[in-house]
């Protein structure tokens, strides 16, 4: 019997999840309601079926949400109505890079609808068809982890955690501030050199003292511009992981306004030149090498 799975949304993770299970005989149906022409697009690419309303997308085995984290309670409020209708009651796994305390609330959201749910955390990047180095993993718990893992055979890990609800948000929350953090950080330290004229020197000396770290945050700080935006609400949860008003929390909170002020630079053709200044650095031809 085939196995059903209804994707929101098809953004680049979405998409990228849904053609990996689609490829091993998956079907994968999604809801196009006031997507662009680019998602249509990427989801038709991924092998995705577009579905006409949002009980037609609830009739599946699985539901992933894989959207921007401050959409992710608004998601599952939109579906409350058609899951409530629904005969067979799919399992809810929201896939967002949101905190503990977001994904009670979300459970929370669901609690009437009859279905199971399940908190999730995506780590790695969007899977490729030919995976390199480590892949991409979906951390699961809940009392139907276990079914959800069986999405493995499908040629994507889903991994079972131990303990409740919020723990696979707690783990996404935790490697999403080491990594994210680490890459704020390397690009705010190039930004300062930057403007003290300190650019080359900051760059040779890691270039001799720190070369892993150096190449580690001259792959993640570029790939990072288009994709500033979207990390903004997920800096935000990780403040609210960490505590709101706490030194962590704020340090993160700060990290989300770093973003945004990335994001903006980015969207606008980079007018206060951060974008510029960070390509500078991290262009090692523009030094002769």
């Amino acid at each position: 019997m085939t196995v059903k799975v209804a994707m929101l949304a098809p953004g680049e993770m979405g998409a990228a999840v849904a053609a990996r299970l689609g490829e091993r005989g998956v079907s994968v149906t999604t809801s196009l309601a006031g997507r662009s022409a680019a998602s249509a697009e990427r989801a038709r690419r991924a092998g995705m079926t577009a579905v006409a309303d949002d009980d037609a997308l609830v009739a599946a085995d699985f539901l992933l949400s894989v959207c921007p984290p401050g959409e992710a309670v608004a998601v599952a409020r939109r579906l409350v109505p058609a899951l409530c209708r629904a005969g067979t009651k799919p399992v809810y796994v929201d896939c967002n890079a949101v905190s503990p305390a977001t994904a009670l609330e979300i459970g929370e959201v669901l609690a009437g609808t009859g279905c199971r749910y399940v908190d999730g955390g995506i780590v790695g990047p969007p899977p490729a068809a030919k995976p390199s180095g480590t892949g991409t993993r979906v951390y699961v718990c809940g009392a139907a982890a276990g079914d959800v893992a069986g999405l493995s055979q499908f040629g994507l890990p889903f991994v079972v955690l131990e303990g409740p609800i919020g723990a696979a948000s707690a783990l996404k929350m935790s490697y999403a501030g080491i990594t994210k953090g680490v890459t704020a950080i390397g690009a705010a330290m190039a930004l300062g050199a930057s403007h003290a004229g300190s650019a080359d020197a900051l760059y040779r000396e890691l270039e001799l003292s720190q070369p892993e770290l150096l190449a580690w945050i001259g792959r993640q700080v570029p790939r990072m511009y288009p994709k500033a935006w979207r990390f903004v609400a997920e800096m935000e949860e990780i403040s609210r992981f960490l505590g709101d008003g706490t030194p962590a929390g704020d340090m993160f909170a700060a990290i989300a306004r770093f973003y945004q002020e990335i994001a903006g630079a980015a969207g606008a053709g980079d007018g206060d030149g951060a974008v510029a200044r960070l390509q500078a650095f991290f262009e090692t031809a523009s030094r002769g090498r």
